[in-house]
């Protein structure tokens, strides 16, 4: 299936959700369609009413009813179409967002413009219901005008139908080529937001480095190919309008032309004439059909971004729960990224730790022990269950992580705590908190536990400790600390590593390790060597091979500390 195809198909799901207001504005378009084209009818026989003495003159009252009528048609149509694009755009940014967050860490998106296709490009893509039906109805006036021309005299009619065809022609490559022109600038916009989010994360780098002024001229470096496209845009825009508008000149001029001799032939009337002349402004009205296609153009264009995200794959999940067990891992033959072959049996309960030199596959292995990613081929297992045959909940139940980084969620510091764990007393979060020795430093806060979460300041330890601490409360079976000491000092770290590896023994412990202390502690340790199992042995069995405590990179210690 093309792009286009794809996009186009997005739009129709999205014109679907506009709801019940769809069908309103279809109804009111028609209304509003209706007095359109009553409108030149009723003022045509106003106008032979005032050239015929003794006329009633009822022509002109209804023509006073039919602009106050189109007047509150009018505010109907803001209205339906306003809440019909409302709906179809919470939509479309509902889907979206469920899916980004459905696809995982795998996805490695953009996030500065996966943001901007959420926001922007479904704002765009939103309008497609509204856009859709206006067009649609904007298409009857010229329809309805031509047959109105006919019933006034078929020789006009002939006249429009010659030039119909050109006009046809002109708007279908219009929105072919405003969809493109729409897609690459949003392309280009989206690269912007990206290097805009890049600059924000490492503000503090760039204040450091003095290099302001050059970051400023690498975000804002793709600004002359959005203006080109932008320009590109306005000129897709500016020349069909250009030669619509001769067009619609040259065909009024037609149609004008044979009923002004009609007129002079007697077989139309002056009213006649009116109404013929206002029936071809009708019939050739390239001004709402542009607008509408435009934003036709614009929403496909939008839609196109959209579905190449939406098109990412999200991982599936079974249907099977864990069944009783003491939390054993295992990988069978696991490959994916630099790990080749990767065959590991971790008992249930084990504290174990994973070393390796940089680019060993450490953090690959904790992301597949855990499934926040899928190996190319293999299998990994809890339990003897593999893991995509688990449900959602009993997946993310089994298993709690800590990161290097932790990005913490919730309004208050206790609810970062709880995040991942609903409904966890809280009693057992303070001692989560207790145990990675963040109790000391959220007590000294203003409000404690109660702390807003976006007032608090904090170091990177102190993050550190926070996302071990609601790792700690997750509870479950299987716990994987992903780095998440590397930012603690030595005194905080042996605190932690006392409640790891003592406290929490009805747990399996995957460590990702960098420190031979921390290895040492472990009741077994996975050396990882250029993405492959090496040993697998007690820390003080693998200190004797030099090789093994080249990977600390530190002075011989003691292994039994």
């Amino acid at each position: 299936m093309t792009t286009t195809e794809t996009a186009d198909r997005l739009l129709w799901r999205t014109a679907r959700r506009g709801g019940g207001w769809a069908a309103v504005l279809a109804v009111v378009a028609l209304a509003d369609t209706a007095v359109t084209l009553a409108l030149p009818a009723v003022l045509g026989r106003a106008v032979d009413e005032a050239l015929s003495p003794g006329a009633v003159g009822t022509a002109v009252w209804l023509c006073a009813a039919l602009i106050a009528a189109s007047a509150a048609i009018d505010l109907l149509l803001e209205w339906a179409g306003g809440a019909g694009s409302a709906r179809a755009t919470a939509w479309l940014r509902h889907t979206f967002v469920r899916h980004v967050l459905a696809a995982g860490p795998s996805s490695r998106l953009d996030p500065g413009d996966t943001a901007s296709r959420m926001v922007g490009g479904a704002a765009e893509a939103g309008q497609a219901p509204v856009a859709v039906i206006r067009a649609a109805v904007a298409v009857l006036p010229p329809v309805g005008a031509a047959a109105a021309l006919v019933w006034i005299d078929w020789p006009i009619a002939v006249a429009l139908a010659v030039a119909m065809p050109l006009l046809v022609l002109l708007l279908r490559a219009f929105v072919r080529d405003m969809s493109g022109t729409v897609r690459r600038y949003l392309t280009v916009q989206g690269a912007m937001a990206g290097r805009l989010a890049e600059a924000l994360r490492g503000i503090r780098t760039i204040a450091a480095a003095g290099t302001v002024e050059r970051e400023t001229r690498r975000v804002l470096a793709p600004l002359p190919e959005l203006r080109r496209e932008g320009a590109r845009m306005w000129r897709v825009q500016g020349g069909v309008g250009a030669r619509g508008l001769l067009a619609v000149v040259a065909l009024q001029a037609a149609v004008l032309a044979v009923a002004g001799v009609q007129l002079a032939a007697g077989r139309i009337t002056a009213g006649e004439l009116v109404a013929a002349a206002q029936y071809a402004v009708l019939a050739a009205g390239l001004g709402p059909l542009v607008a509408q296609f435009g934003r036709i153009g614009r929403a496909r264009g939008a839609a196109a971004r959209a579905s190449e995200v939406l098109g990412r794959p999200v991982p599936s999940h079974g249907a099977e729960e864990l069944p009783p067990g003491p939390g054993a891992l295992e990988f069978r033959r696991v490959r994916s990224g630099v790990l080749a072959d990767v065959t590991l049996l971790i008992p249930g309960g084990a504290a174990v730790a994973v070393v390796g030199r940089s680019g060993s596959g450490k953090s690959l292995l904790a992301a597949l022990a855990g499934r926040l990613a899928d190996p190319d081929s293999g299998q990994v297992l809890l339990d003897g269950v593999e893991l995509p045959r688990l449900t959602r909940a009993a997946l993310r139940g089994a298993v709690g992580y800590a990161f290097a980084r932790p990005d913490l969620f919730g309004d208050t510091v206790l609810d970062a705590i709880a995040f991942g764990s609903p409904g966890a007393p809280e009693p057992v979060l303070r001692r989560a908190a207790a145990a990675a020795c963040a109790d000391p430093f959220v007590r000294r806060l203003p409000a404690g536990y109660a702390t807003p979460l976006a007032e608090t300041p904090l170091s990177g330890g102190q993050a550190q400790r926070l996302g071990l601490a609601r790792a700690f409360a997750h509870g479950g079976r299987l716990l994987i600390l992903d780095d998440a000491t590397s930012s603690l000092d030595t005194a905080t770290e042996v605190e932690i590593a006392r409640a790891l590896f003592d406290a929490f023994t009805d747990r399996t412990r995957l460590i990702t390790a960098h420190r031979a202390t921390t290895a040492a502690r472990a009741d077994l340790v996975v050396w990882l060597e250029a993405g492959r199992v090496r040993a697998v042995a007690p820390h003080r069995t693998l200190w004797n091979d030099p090789a093994y405590r080249a990977v600390f990179a530190t002075a011989p210690e003691d292994p039994d500390e």
